[in-house]
């Protein structure tokens, strides 16, 4: 399969074969091919080159419709899905059972609650789609994709919305499905994920195959070595430093999320401090207390020492705190900015004359700088920033923030939906500022990340801290324990 764009040879000679009630993982950097080749595969986008064969017979893809008559669907990473309509309504929209020529309501809403069955979602058909949080609107997708009768599955980044509980039913429904013939293209960024599902893991690097792995020879060093090119002896390279003077404490905080429960912690110059915790623990909503995004129910902070009224994120930047927050595209950028102007968004109010001005210079030397600092890879600083990739974009953010030199930062998922390549990028901007005397306190979901990088863990359990992990006591089994309200752990 071959792919071009101006400039860009996105998919070069690229081969994919899929067995029936398979599950294969797709996997790679972004900017790999991954999302093209499955485009491609679901007739959204057109091949330039190459054959598809179902069943040993060659088939013409030329749009989407083709792709369903084949049993062909995607569910896509960004969802896209009618929100003022019912649930029911959107499983089968466009596919409406007709009575008399009409749509017939009573089937519609029988067989719309039969899918949502299939995909453990306990939800009223009828119910407004807008009105679900969005993980359970990606588990609505999903059963419009089985009420297609889908013999291929494709999935990108299905739980990157998902709780722990509907990611834990989605990896159900996939068993289920393979073991009823079912065959599943998997796609995330999420290695853990890939080493749990796939039958198969197949790897794409630059726009080509790089490499397959059997079920028996997935882990996770083997999937990073194809998807980089390189052996990453350490991939979380951290450098334990002598802790300075306490630049965070945090005395009786509550937050309007979990009210009921007192915080008390504090974060030490140079520290890199994870926050662990099972989904709906009130790691975000005590990151958004702290910045000054949500109003605190009560308590005190304090910084360097000195006592600090964070009423706002004016507030918080003015007492030297960052946040990088969990969703980028809705809360980090401005996505129809370019990356100069987002990466001046945070700065160029201390920097206009007068505060009414913007400073195009002084803009212009603060992107040259965070560009080159952070790596970001793109054409020019006036590239719209939606079109970067999403490690990129997540580069742009922090950028944003370091530009003001903090001396706390806050990061809440940091990783979350970018490939394993930016991730290392990451871990070492991470490690550079707590050389430099940065504290860092950053909420993750992934474990790997929590025990790889954390000087050492705090954990909360439905809005409580249940205890402190030093880093030569971290282990998986002491930090879920704690996740799980189990204080004995501690």
């Amino acid at each position: 399969m071959g792919k071009r764009f101006p400039g860009v040879r996105a998919l070069n000679d690229v081969s994919l074969k899929l067995d029936k009630g398979e599950v294969l993982a797709v996997l790679g950097e972004n900017g790999a091919g991954k999302s093209t080749l499955m485009k491609i595969l679901a007739g959204v986008q057109a091949a330039d080159e190459g054959e598809v064969f179902m069943e040993g017979k060659p088939v013409e893809i030329a749009g989407v419709n083709d792709a369903l008559e084949q049993g062909i669907a995607l569910i896509h990473q960004e969802l896209n899905m009618a929100t003022n309509l019912s649930v029911g309504a959107n499983i089968f929209l466009g596919r409406e059972p007709r009575k008399r020529g009409l749509i017939d309501e009573t089937a519609l809403l029988e067989k719309a609650k039969r899918y949502l069955e299939m995909v453990g979602l306990e939800v009223d058909p009828q119910e407004i789609l807008g009105n679900l949080a969005l993980g359970r609107q990606q588990l609505v997708e999903i059963a419009k994709a089985l009420s297609v009768k889908a013999r291929v599955l494709i999935m990108d980044e299905p739980t990157s919305s998902l709780s722990q509980n509907e990611t834990e039913t989605l990896f159900g429904v996939i068993k289920d499905l393979r073991g009823r013939g079912v065959s599943i293209i998997y796609i995330s960024h999420r290695l853990g994920e890939a080493k749990e599902l796939a039958d198969r893991v197949m790897v794409l690097r630059d726009g080509e195959n790089a490499g397959d792995l059997a079920k028996e020879e997935i882990d996770h060093d083997a999937m990073v070595r194809l998807m980089v090119g390189r052996e990453i002896s350490e991939f979380y390279s951290r450098t334990i430093h002598e802790p300075g003077e306490v630049a965070l404490e945090v005395r009786r905080l509550r937050t309007s999320a979990h009210p009921e429960h007192e915080l008390n912690f504090s974060l030490r110059a140079g520290e890199v401090v994870g926050m662990a915790g099972l989904v709906g623990a009130g790691r975000t909503e005590m990151l958004a207390a702290l910045f000054g995004v949500a109003p605190l129910r009560g308590g005190e902070i304090y910084l360097r020492g000195a006592k600090a009224d964070l009423q706002s994120p004016n507030d918080a930047i003015r007492c030297g705190l960052a946040l990088v927050p969990e969703d980028r595209k809705l809360q980090g950028l401005i996505l129809e900015m370019t990356v100069r102007q987002n990466l001046g968004l945070a700065i160029l109010k201390q920097e206009s004359p007068y505060g009414l001005f913007l400073n195009e210079v002084r803009e212009g030397e603060i992107s040259r700088q965070m560009m080159a600092q952070m790596q970001i890879k793109t054409p020019s600083s006036r590239q719209v920033v939606r079109y970067l990739s999403g490690g990129n974009q997540q580069k742009v953010v922090l950028g944003k923030w370091l530009a003001l030199e903090p001396r706390v930062l806050l990061l809440d998922e940091p990783t979350r939906g970018i490939d394993v390549g930016a991730k290392q990028e990451i871990y070492g901007l991470m490690e550079d500022l707590a050389a430099r005397g940065v504290a860092i306190l950053f909420v993750s979901s992934e474990m790997e990340e929590v025990l790889g990088m954390s000087d050492r863990v705090l954990v909360m359990h439905e809005g409580r801290l249940t205890g402190e992990l030093p880093r030569d006591r971290l282990s998986e089994e002491a930090v879920m324990q704690l996740a799980i309200g189990n204080t004995r752990a501690a």
